[in-house]
């Protein structure tokens, strides 16, 4: 197995390890993480993959925000009107002077926000697996793989904000605030209301507010859509869709199983899950239960490494599947539902058109 492929087992099993966890005791964020977060210390070329929240079923999804991951902001003192006091993801409390303009990102997801909530000219450093959107490349790196994040690097660009994921542990977050730096743990979201509020975080923290409320009204706007879409087809008309996630053993591939975001954005997008009925969020699926699953779309997540449809027709047996014998098999971008951040959005969209797409003929 490549050190790449091992890399997004290593962050995967971390990513939905922690997920489940969100799942059955948010909405109040905990003081400590699971060790399995420390995947993100491993270098790779491939995306970092980071948890995923949830979205409600079909019928039931509402792009109304909801109060949960709401940061606590409190007036300053009167010495110091302009300051701001957030509670963090850990439930630790910081204060900012005003909004940072010199931010430092641990987490693909992080920039990713900071560059959409219009913050991104007062970004100075980047973990090294942040590559969305382009601009974030020109920044300097500071690690994030074997040795660690540069800690020496972080200290000297001299950073108002550092933001932290779930991706980090308590022990990198503690180090960096023992070096005196001001550091916010973003908690990951469970659905899209929390992603939202998300963006609304790190908006009141950079000071772009305004411009991030129209934002997410448009990403509102356009989930409500694929809603309402998906309700115009047949109660019946839900294919199964198969989602490859690594298939380094063809003969075990890897999928989402159950309580995933890619669960429910197939769900919402009008699908079902093939990996739906697995024990654990992510897990091996034998060829021979896909084979018999009968799947009508397969996606590859695992595109970027090479997995092509010809690949997986080749496979021996596959050719019986009605995805196979009808072509229904799709390259698809894993960075769009890995990376809790507005591109979610995008991915869910992407679905759609995939599973249903006479409805944008």
């Amino acid at each position: 197995m490549s050190r790449q492929r091992i890399v997004r087992f290593i962050i995967c099993i971390a990513a939905f390890s922690l997920l489940i966890s969100a799942c059955t005791t948010k909405t109040n964020p905990t003081a400590t993480l699971p060790p399995t977060a420390t995947a993100e210390i491993i270098p790779t070329a491939a995306p970092t993959h980071t948890p995923v929240p949830t979205l409600p079923p079909a019928s039931t999804a509402s792009p109304e925000p909801a109060a949960t991951l709401e940061p606590t902001v409190t007036t300053a003192p009167a010495d110091n009107p302009a300051s701001m006091t957030f509670t963090d993801g850990l439930g630790r409390t910081i204060t900012l002077s005003g909004p940072a303009q010199r931010v430092v990102s641990l987490a693909p997801s992080n920039t990713e926000i900071v560059y959409y909530v219009g913050a991104g000219a007062q970004m100075i450093g980047r973990d090294e697996f942040s590559d969305y959107p382009v601009e974030a490349l020109e920044l300097p790196a500071i690690g994030g793989s074997w040795g660690g994040y540069n800690l020496e690097a972080i200290v000297a660009l001299k950073p108002d904000l550092v933001l932290a994921a779930e991706i980090n542990t308590l022990e990198q977050v503690q180090t960096l605030a023992d070096l005196g730096l001001t550091v916010y743990y973003l908690a990951n979201p469970v659905t899209l209301p929390e992603m939202y509020g998300n963006l609304e975080i790190i908006a009141r923290m950079t000071g772009h507010e305004a411009e991030t409320a129209v934002l997410i009204d448009s990403l509102k706007t356009r989930v409500l859509a694929v809603v309402e879409n998906v309700k115009r087809t047949a109660v019946n008309d839900r294919p199964l869709v198969y989602y490859e996630l690594d298939a380094t053993d063809p003969n075990a591939p890897f999928t989402f199983g159950a309580n995933t975001f890619l669960d429910a954005l197939i769900t919402v997008a009008g699908g079902v899950n093939a990996g739906g009925t697995l024990d654990t969020a992510w897990a091996p699926i034998s060829a021979e239960k896909v084979i018999e699953l009968n799947p009508i779309i397969i996606l590859l997540g695992d595109a970027a490494y090479g997995i092509t449809p010809e690949s997986v027709a080749a496979r021996p047996g596959w050719k019986a599947i009605e995805a196979v014998k009808n072509s229904n098999i799709y390259p698809f971008d894993d960075n769009l539902v890995s990376r809790p951040g507005p591109r979610l959005v995008d991915g869910l969209e992407a679905l759609v058109k995939i599973i249903h797409p006479e409805l944008y003929r």
